[in-house]
């Protein structure tokens, strides 16, 4: 039982015994006092007063006293603030809270309570979704970091989680770069190249765009508008007959379709295992758009479709507020919401999850909304309601918008690479390194990955991002450097006990020892982790516990800096402010794993 729950139960049981009243008290309205006020809870008095024919001052006051008279091993004192009842605890209570002072390694948190507050059934969440026509970039950085931080944020919160990644292996897109290789590759591979798979199938998709944007100009200089060079382009066309070809299972077309496709999956593989995300299922849509294709036939039988006079298919959605939609083309191959609607039935029939999670860009905001009135309303499929888009905001650059199809993006690897050097430089210009070369290189790995997806994650998923890595490497602002040296400095600090031959775990409270204000606002602090977790649970948003650990490792640097600990003459409270550490540092370790981050024993 947690502190607000214990505190909930002496307040409805104090309230039956001075005035003959049930009710029961919501955990959830014992809120945490606000710094400017002595306490550390708060109980809201008002929704009570004209029920029980008190004015809320007197309330509170009768309220307080009598639970101080009660419960003296429990409550220190209070306070009140017109109709704010502010609650000091014993300061044994805080130390002697079982989630407070054993360290966090010592169970799995999805044993502790906090699973009560959290999902009870599983959950699929869905991300990275790439395409495969070209490498992983800044985009799909900020795309994976979140799937993946949710999915181990869901798990310790007891929640069954799987993983999935959804290809988008096929399309148009997928055509402009085969069209590409056949024209100038010149058989060009991956072992023949050294270019990595993704890159290399990332160029000729660039290549197809500047000759396709060549011909263009070449029909616009004869009078055609865009529009009718987009239609007269010879190029564009024979990439759609090559999508065709693919969808009428042509051999030759879907040997060069895997064989690309295979070099961009072993591209792909290596930077997942660097950016350190997993998936439990991998889905592509060449294997689910068929379904989606079934579902639209039937629904044409059902009259919840229509088919134009050119044969195309369409849903109308005006009655919702929306206006028509395409699901299939003139010649019947298939668009994105096809295989959408296909990979949503197929995963229901694979895991019947209590909810779909989809990481994607706020971009798609309009096509999820889409994606739920068909599946609910247009084809009656209960599952489109556990359907949620987690919907995020872009990666910015100083330079502006990346575009693919110009390659002007910045790669996944080529960033992670240059976060690496990043690292290397900065940690090298603060002196005092004495690490041999392959530690050295684990550091620098360590602090520029954890840099990379600290900066992302410590960001609302709802706001747009503008990424500096100068800014994420920075060792004394809100990064992973600052946290990772926090937790190296709290390393150091044991290890020294260890030498010591100092025995720091148990403590007693005797002869009228008090916790001082540092110590009670570090416990304080480990005390709400678990409620951070629990409410990033239920937000889908990992920035909550990103910037509780920064807040953490930053009160703890104050208490480092004004507190003495080895100098104390005090053993009990010297003892104390060293098991206080270790449990910040548990604190963080924990809390950093969640986002995939490491952090070094020394540095």
């Amino acid at each position: 039982m947690n502190l607000q729950q214990t505190l909930a139960n002496h307040i409805q049981n104090t309230l039956f015994e001075l005035y003959n009243f049930s009710t029961k008290i919501d955990v959830n309205i014992i809120q945490k006092t606000k710094k400017e006020f002595e306490g550390d809870f708060t109980f809201v008095v008002f929704p009570y007063t004209k029920e029980l024919g008190r004015p809320p001052e007197l309330l509170a006051h009768e309220i307080g006293q009598q639970l101080v008279k009660n419960y003296p091993e429990f409550i220190d004192g209070f306070n009140v603030i017109k109709g704010f009842l502010n609650i000091s605890l014993r300061d044994r209570v805080w130390f002697t809270e079982r989630e407070v002072v054993e360290t966090w390694h010592a169970a799995p948190l999805a044993e502790r309570e906090i699973v009560e507050t959290c999902f009870a059934a599983s959950l699929l969440v869905e991300y990275s979704s790439p395409n495969t026509n070209k490498p992983l970039h800044l985009g799909h950085i900020r795309n994976n970091l979140l799937g993946n931080a949710i999915g181990n944020i869901l798990e310790a919160c007891g929640k069954k989680i799987v993983r999935v990644n959804l290809v988008n292996d096929r399309g148009i897109h997928i055509c402009k770069s085969m069209w590409a290789w056949l024209k100038f590759g010149n058989n060009e591979t991956p072992d023949s190249s050294g270019i990595k798979g993704d890159h290399l199938v990332g160029k000729y998709y660039v290549l197809f765009n500047k000759a396709l944007k060549k011909e263009i100009a070449e029909w616009g200089s004869q009078g055609y508008s865009e529009e009718e060079a987009q239609k007269k382009s010879q190029i564009l066309k024979e990439a759609q007959e090559m999508l065709q070809k693919w969808e009428e299972n042509d051999p030759e077309t879907r040997r060069i379709w895997a064989q690309m496709n295979n070099w961009v999956y072993a591209g792909f593989d290596k930077t997942y295992q660097r950016l350190g995300v997993r998936f439990d299922k991998i889905y592509y849509e060449s294997e689910t758009y068929l379904l989606g294709k079934e579902m639209v036939e039937e629904g044409l039988k059902t009259g919840a479709f229509y088919q134009k006079l050119d044969g195309s298919v369409w849903v109308d959605l005006s009655e919702e507020g929306l206006d028509e939609k395409l699901l299939l083309r003139t010649d019947g191959t298939s668009v994105y919401m096809t295989q959408d609607l296909g990979t949503a039935q197929q995963r229901y029939n694979d895991y019947q999850p209590q909810k779909m999670i989809y990481v994607v860009g706020n971009e798609q905001n309009y096509h999820f909304g889409v994606l739920k009135l068909i599946l609910r309303k247009k084809l009656h499929k209960n599952f489109g309601d556990h359907i949620e888009h987690l919907s995020y905001g872009m990666v910015e650059l100083p330079f502006g918008k990346m575009k693919s199809r110009e390659g002007t993006v910045v790669d996944a690897d080529d960033l992670m690479e240059a976060m690496f050097q990043e690292a290397k430089t900065t940690t090298e210009a603060l002196g005092k390194f004495d690490f041999e070369e392959e530690e050295a290189r684990k550091l620098y790995e360590m602090l520029g990955m954890g840099a990379l997806k600290y900066f992302i994650l410590k960001v609302d998923p709802k706001k747009n991002i503008l990424f500096n890595p100068e800014e994420s490497i920075d060792f004394n602002g809100n990064t992973a450097p600052f946290i990772q040296y926090t937790y190296a400095r709290i390393k150091s600090l044991i290890r020294k006990a260890e030498e010591h031959k100092i025995s720091y775990q148990d403590i007693s409270f005797s002869n009228g020892f008090k916790l001082g204000k540092q110590e009670k606002e570090l416990l304080k602090l480990l005390y709400d982790f678990e409620s951070i977790l629990s409410n990033a649970a239920e937000t889908l948003n990992p920035a909550l516990v990103a910037n509780y650990t920064f807040e953490l490792a930053k009160e703890f640097n104050r208490f480092y800096q004004e507190t003495p600990i080895f100098k104390e003459t005090i053993i009990q409270l010297r003892n104390l402010r060293l098991q206080i550490a270790e449990n910040c540092a548990q604190t963080i370790k924990r809390a950093m794993k969640l986002f995939g981050i490491e952090v070094p024993e020394k540095m």
